[in-house]
């Protein structure tokens, strides 16, 4: 029998296992480095000290929102073509400006801050979404902003070893493109929300939401309906229409990555 100390022994070792050896050690040579997953964050709203709206039942926004969030992360997890992280895990109180840190501390592709609000009028029951702006879209989306507002002290991103003018022309490019993919974000979900649930009129607004504020991170806000309307809060408690809920935001978020600006998704990787 041959064994391989044989071969060794006879210098045999050249014609038979180095090129086998070669060839796979080029493999590992030519192989492209994995691409790093876009890494999403997903914002539930208010609280621990803060529970945000209180529906008609008693029904507290801070609670729907995380587990909404939860879900989505599910979903998005399970796909296997994001990186998900969540501003929190429980019920603890977090200040807007950290949360959008924590965006910009772990380089977020996309942030998504998930909320379900309160009127006067409890009548008016429907889904939306925002996005940041210097005015607001309306007096409704300017209320809303106020009472999600607390604190603004993020402004346009630093740019090293650049002077004045120049770090002033970057800023204005990538605040540019983000406004651009967060429009593209908000209208992939106001696409994918009208499919499966109401939705408010003129359902895509905007309006000057601090959490919205990562200079360069395309950010949407999210208001999955209203706890003050008691088929919108009877809703929001049921986890089958959490799920859809989710199943619409996984559908517009691949949408948004795989078309959207700054999307790193190609449509291969996206159907395997």
């Amino acid at each position: 029998m041959i064994t391989r100390r044989l071969l060794l022994g006879h210098g045999v070792c050249a014609s038979f296992l180095l090129p086998a050896a070669a060839e796979a050690a080029s493999s590992r040579a030519t192989k492209p480095p994995p691409v790093a997953l876009p890494l999403v964050l997903l914002d539930p709203g208010h609280g621990g000290k803060d529970p945000g709206a209180i529906g008609i039942t008693g029904t507290y926004e801070k609670t729907i929102a995380l587990a909404a969030a939860g879900e989505l992360r599910r979903q998005l997890v399970g796909s296997g073509r994001y990186r998900v992280e969540l501003t929190r895990t429980r019920d603890v109180f977090i200040p807007l400006e950290d949360r959008v840190g924590l965006a910009q501390k772990h380089g977020a592709a996309l942030f998504v801050s998930m909320h379900a609000d309160a009127l006067h009028d409890s009548r008016v029951r429907g889904a939306s979404v925002y996005t940041l702006a210097d005015a607001a879209s309306d007096a409704q989306t300017a209320a809303l902003a106020q009472r999600e507002n607390a604190a603004d002290r993020f402004g346009a991103p630093a740019f090293r070893n650049a002077s004045p003018e120049v770090a002033r022309i970057l800023s204005s490019l990538v605040r540019q493109e983000t406004r651009a993919g967060s429009a593209k974000m908000a209208r992939d979900v106001v696409n994918e929300l009208h499919r499966d649930l109401p939705l408010l009129s003129n359902p895509s607004r905007h309006a000057s939401f601090v959490v919205l504020k990562a200079a360069d991170i395309p950010s949407v806000l999210v208001e999955m309906g209203f706890m003050s309307n008691r088929a919108d809060e009877a809703a929001l408690r049921r986890p089958d229409h959490r799920t859809r809920v989710a199943a619409a935001m996984k559908r517009a978020i691949d949408a948004y990555f795989m078309s959207g600006p700054g999307g790193t998704l190609t449509a291969g990787r996206m159907a395997g």
